[in-house]
C-alpha cells in the first residue's frame, strides 16, 4: 500500500488536491499537526470537493506520532529538493512493504535534523533549480504516487472504465 505524508501543511487547496489524488489512488493520507488551516476549513473541503470522505486519513500529533506509527514492513522516503536520489529510480514495486511519501511543509520543508538522520531514504524531483524555488506540492505527491503505481502496475485501479455517456463511444 501507498501512503502520502504531510508534514505540518500550511495551504489547505494543497491537501485538499492530494486528499482528491488519494481517493482516487486508494492512497492513505496522513496529516501531521500543526497544520496551518483549519481541518473543517470550507475550502480544504471544497479543494478535495465530495471525495473527502473517501479519503483513508490518519492524523498524527507530530513527526514522532507518524514515525512510531509507521510498520516494520514499511519503507520511508523523504521527498525533498536537498536529495541527491532521483525518484523515478527507486524501485517501488515491492508488494510486501507499505510505501510512505513524506512531504515538507510548503514553506519551510521537513526538519534539517530529520532529513539528516534520513539521508538514505530522500527522494528528488528532477527540476531546474536556476528558475524556480520549488514545485507545487500537490503535483509533486501526485508525480511520485503514480510513479510508484506505474511500477505496482496499477493493482487496484481501473485502467479503462466505460461511462454511461462516454464521449469516445
Amino acid at each position: 500500500m501507498n501512503h502520502i505524508a504531510l508534514f505540518e501543511p500550511r495551504i489547505h487547496f494543497n491537501t485538499g488536491n492530494i486528499a482528491r489524488t488519494c481517493a482516487a489512488t486508494n492512497t492513505v493520507l496522513h496529516l501531521i499537526e500543526p497544520f496551518g488551516f483549519e481541518i473543517s476549513d470550507k475550502h480544504l473541503k471544497r479543494a478535495g470537493l465530495d471525495y473527502w470522505d473517501k479519503v483513508n486519513i490518519v492524523y498524527h500529533k507530530n513527526l514522532d506520532d507518524f514515525m512510531n506509527s509507521i510498520n516494520d514492513v514499511g519503507q520511508l522516503y523523504l521527498v525533498s529538493k536537498f536529495a541527491e536520489h532521483v525518484y523515478s529510480d527507486v524501485d517501488y514495486s515491492n508488494d510486501e512493504k507499505d510505501h510512505y511519501f513524506l512531504f515538507g511543509r510548503e514553506d519551510t520543508g521537513l526538519p534539517e535534523e530529520f532529513m539528516h538522520e534520513h539521508r538514505d531514504e530522500c527522494i528528488r524531483i528532477p527540476m531546474n533549480d536556476e528558475h524556480v524555488r520549488s514545485l507545487n506540492l500537490s503535483n509533486c505527491a501526485c508525480m511520485i504516487v503514480y510513479e510508484a503505481l506505474k511500477q505496482q502496475d496499477f493493482r487496484g485501479l481501473e485502467l479503462v472504465h466505460t461511462y454511461e455517456k462516454d464521449k469516445l463511444k
